[in-house]
């Protein structure tokens, strides 16, 4: 999903079934697990929510929304306390590669995503021949992220992110998103019962931050409403809309598992543009690519070998670049390239 450090620190909790917002860089790292603290330690008790609440209200009074959108936004606001819990809760474990995939590009998912692909191809093909982005990303994208829209999260976006910004961590990112979400509701004419999502305000089957809905959210069926809650063709189409204004090069894979010469030089690996080199300078160099990669040959490749990534590194290229804008996890956009590649056999 695009977005800032939130919008990778829980890729791994989705690989247990439950819909979450991404937002660790990489999930192999090693996260410590702080002291319990409450909130009235860290100087803010939840019995001051209201009053935290008022002071968003006359934030979005500044900042032009009426009365009328405010009224409806906040009608139902309450404190959700599993938002704070869910927030600071860290991984324990470190997490391998052959871990992460084995758990989220299972067989199932796999056969499930050929069979959606087949269901909506006249709607996946009219998207790909808008956006350029291939039906098999977009397709990988809505399994990892919500379960082909099964696991969207049930959770009052606007409450979650108001709890979110009054616990304080990081008050300006979640009261942008919630500023955000206001305009959702402004310009969508919906309620605030309408917007559902993760208990950190992903919303729908792309699980977008309402920043990202304003940004890459599309009507797909020209109903002239943005749905991915409930429509899949403003799901493909706002997926597709990410992929493609953030660099997406049509016609081109993700990359290719490679074996690196002995005694490579780690001072290579990496995204930065100066690392790129053409496939011919890697084959140079003694990198050997294992299986062919899919698509048009890339004007400029990478070699990334991701920390706890059970020794496997790989040649990658723009394409993959894109993807670690919606998620900064090298385990994510891997899963996502295997995956998109697997539909595509």
């Amino acid at each position: 999903m695009k977005l800032p450090l939130l919008t990778t620190l829980l890729s791994l909790l989705s690989i247990s079934g439950s819909v979450s917002l991404s937002y660790a860089a990489i999930p192999s790292a090693t996260l410590s697990s702080p002291a319990a603290t409450s909130l009235s330690q860290q100087g803010r008790d939840p019995a001051e929510f209201p009053g935290y609440v008022e002071q968003l209200k006359a934030t979005a009074r500044q900042q032009g929304f009426s009365d009328a959108t405010i009224a409806t936004a906040f009608a139902g606001i309450h404190f959700v306390d599993r938002a704070i819990k869910s927030d600071r809760s860290q991984l324990e474990h470190k997490v391998t590669l052959n871990d992460y995939l084995s758990r989220v590009l299972t067989l199932g998912k796999i056969e499930k995503g050929r069979e959606k692909l087949n269901e909506y191809r006249a709607s996946l093909d009219r998207v790909a021949s808008q956006s350029g982005v291939s039906p098999e990303y977009i397709v990988a994208l809505w399994a990892m992220e919500s379960q082909f829209g099964t696991i969207q999260g049930k959770e009052d976006v606007i409450s979650a992110l108001a709890t979110l910004a009054f616990e304080g961590r990081r008050e300006a990112f979640f009261t942008k998103e919630l500023m955000a979400a206001l305009k959702i509701i402004q310009q969508q004419g919906m309620t605030a019962d309408s917007l559902k999502g993760s208990w950190a305000g992903a919303m729908g089957q792309s699980q977008f931050m309402p920043s990202s809905f304003l940004n890459y959210g599309r009507d797909g069926d020209g109903d002239g409403k943005i749905d991915i809650w409930n429509n899949v063709d403003d799901v493909f189409a706002s997926i597709a809309s990410y992929l493609q204004k953030e660099g997406w090069k049509a016609g081109q894979g993700w990359g290719s598992e490679v074996t690196l010469p002995p005694g490579f030089d780690n001072r290579l690996n990496g995204l930065k543009t100066a690392q790129a080199k053409t496939l011919a300078q890697w084959q140079q160099l003694g990198v050997v690519v294992k299986t062919p990669a899919q698509g048009n040959a890339p004007g400029r490749a990478w070699i990334v070998t991701p920390e706890d990534g059970d020794g496997r590194s790989f040649m990658v290229y723009d394409n993959f670049r894109t993807l670690m804008h919606w998620n900064r996890s090298y385990y994510f956009a891997i899963s996502i390239g295997m995956m998109a590649d697997a539909l595509a056999q």
